[in-house]
Order: C-alpha cells, then structure tokens, then sequence
C-alpha cells in the first residue's frame, strides 16, 4: 500500500509531532493546561494513525485510518486557531502552516485513493 506520498506524509506527520510536542511543553510551562492535553493529544494522534494505516490489512482499512488521521488533523488545527485567536496563548504561525499543509496532503491522498476504488 505504501508509495512516495504515502512515504512523504509518514515523515511530515512525525517531525509536525516533534513540533506539537515542543509547543505542549511551553504551554505546559505556561500552565495552559487544557490546550496542552487536547493539543498534544491530537496533534501526534495524526502520525500515529497514519503510521497505522501503513500496516493496514486492507485498502477499506488504509482508508479508514487515513480518514481519522485527517479528523485528528482538523482537530489539532482547531486547538491551534484556539491559540491563535486568544490573547493570553502563545501562537507558532509554523504550527498552522504545518497543519494546514498536512491537510492539504491527507485530502489529496484520500482524493486519490476514492478515485482508484
């Protein structure tokens, strides 16, 4: 099931996970701590799911843990905006850039695999 753009989102989601992580740990010092635990949650929670999906035992199974892999990614941008948006939260714009991209990404690969079904 594997191929490069599959490849690409299995190294993408894990280095954005290395950042949430990093984000969750300043946040944390700034006792943010309902962010922190939504965040981080679902913000590794996409390259754990995508990683999943690369040892799926079938292409309905590689698609539904891609799907929930895009939903963790919705997620994640919406507690990002959160920060965003909020006066008294720290905000990384490389954080959305890097969300927002990984959508882009999830939606193509799930575009692709319903074109080929």
């Amino acid at each position: 099931m594997r191929n490069d753009k599959e490849n690409e989102i299995v190294n993408v989601s894990f280095e954005f996970a290395l950042k949430i992580i990093a984000f969750c740990e300043m946040l944390e010092e700034n006792r943010k701590y309902v962010i922190v635990r939504q965040l981080l949650k679902s913000g590794t929670s996409i390259g754990a799911n995508i990683r999943e999906a690369q040892n799926s035992e079938s292409k309905a199974d590689f698609i539904h843990k891609m799907k929930i892999a895009a939903k963790e990614a919705d997620e994640t941008e919406y507690w990002i905006q959160l920060c965003k948006a909020s006066e008294n939260y720290p905000f990384d714009p490389e954080l959305e850039k890097a969300i927002q991209s990984i959508i882009k990404l999830l939606g193509k690969i799930l575009g692709t695999l319903k074109r080929n079904q």
